[in-house]
């Protein structure tokens, strides 16, 4: 996983007003936190960090105030119709430390035939990682599974130094079975009779 490195400065003014100003700026206004540390106010340039977004559980090597430490994204704020970033939430982090983080999953191959379809229970499987080792995404195949079948978080291989955060038998994806048409007629017929 490669560093993105990023400038932010710190902020002095707080509340809805001074967030505003911040954005219009083109700047994202945001909070580090961490190992005991009291938080720090930062506002960051909006451009750099939606780039750096753009890679799931990035590592910044951020620089406030002539310090640079590493954080990693823990919580992000987005406008619900126009999508930019409004408050961004950092975890300051250290080599060698374990994280815990979510991790897209991915799916190859292709169902057995039939018309099922593939339900993403997980979108993305809890873990635990070194922190400077996140992947990026987590492969599974899904190549002939049948009707009632389903993966498992203990079926997805996972990179070295990575370990599970949820239950193994937690169910990741299932197969559900494709409604016939048959079926489907019985159900329209209750309907109407009810």
């Amino acid at each position: 996983m490669a560093e993105v490195k990023i400038s932010a400065e710190l902020r002095t003014e707080f509340g809805k007003g001074a967030a505003r100003r911040t954005r219009r700026e083109n700047k994202v206004p945001g909070v580090i936190y961490g190992h005991g540390a009291q938080p720090v106010h930062v506002s960051l340039p909006g451009h750099d960090l939606m780039m750096a977004l753009k890679t799931s559980n990035v590592l910044i090597s951020l620089t406030v105030d002539g310090k640079t430490e590493l954080v990693i994204p823990k919580a992000v704020q987005r406008d619900p119709l126009k999508g930019f970033i409004k408050h961004v939430d950092l975890l300051t982090v250290v080599r060698g430390e374990q994280v815990s983080v979510e991790i897209p999953v991915h799916t190859e191959g292709e169902l057995a035939p039939g018309g099922n379809l593939l339900e993403h229970v997980l979108n993305a499987l809890p873990v635990e990682a070194e922190a400077t080792h996140i992947p990026e995404s987590l492969s599974v195949s899904i190549e002939g599974l049948a009707a009632g079948d389903s993966v498992h978080a203990k079926d997805i291989t996972l990179p070295s130094g990575v370990s599970l955060a949820v239950d193994g038998d937690t169910v990741v994806l299932q197969v559900l079975a494709a409604q016939t048409e048959a079926a489907a007629e019985e159900s329209g017929e209750e309907s109407a009779e009810a």
